[in-house]
């Protein structure tokens, strides 16, 4: 295996990207999971350096001054994600290769800087229908938020075919097996 290998995850909420991130990291795989920055507030029983690196809008802006990101993206209005540079060091400082859970804009912005380390893969729903009924099954977002969900997801799917993979997921066992093959060939190629 090569080192310092990035392996990224874009798909429109909804997609079970986050599903399919946590099943790879229980696998005996040596990845280790980027953790994004953001300008939002924790939820629930979010804690900094877990689920995020929680900065303010401040703060981030900073770090987007002092050059700190490999990418970042204003996904909301004033709500910044990110992917600190130093998160990269610190998993391959590890020994683990780099496993992203990330939008669309900055999976593309990172295959674009490291093209030969990165493997891009896009998770899509089977559909937008099907992708608004799990949105609606979660009943973790209002009305509004589903919506802009939506609306989001249709121009995201756009961008599927400028990725290395697509995995329309529509089966989630199936998903589960296949991505753990195609991960699998690309850290032992």
């Amino acid at each position: 295996m090569n080192s310092e290998k990035l392996i990224v995850f874009s798909a429109p909420s909804g997609s079970g990207k986050t599903t399919l991130v946590n099943h790879l990291l229980e696998q005996s795989l040596p990845l280790g999971f980027s953790i994004s920055a953001t300008s939002r507030a924790p939820r629930g029983k979010e804690k900094d350096g877990v689920e995020y690196h929680f900065l303010s809008p401040e703060g981030f802006k900073e770090k987007i001054r002092e050059n700190a990101f490999v990418e970042y993206e204003e996904v909301y209005e004033n709500t910044f994600y990110g992917t600190l540079t130093s998160e990269l060091k610190r998993l391959w400082k590890e020994g683990k290769q780099v496993l992203f859970d990330i939008d669309v804009k900055g999976g593309l912005t990172i295959k674009k800087k490291y093209p030969k380390q990165t493997l891009s893969i896009f998770v899509q729903p089977p559909s937008i229908e099907e992708l608004e009924n799990r949105l609606r099954h979660r009943a973790t977002d209002s009305e509004e938020k589903i919506n802009e969900r939506i609306g989001k997801a249709k121009g995201e799917l756009t961008f599927s075919e400028r990725f290395d993979y697509c995995l329309i997921n529509d089966d989630l066992e199936t998903a589960k097996k296949e991505i753990v093959q195609v991960v699998s060939d690309f850290l032992n190629s």
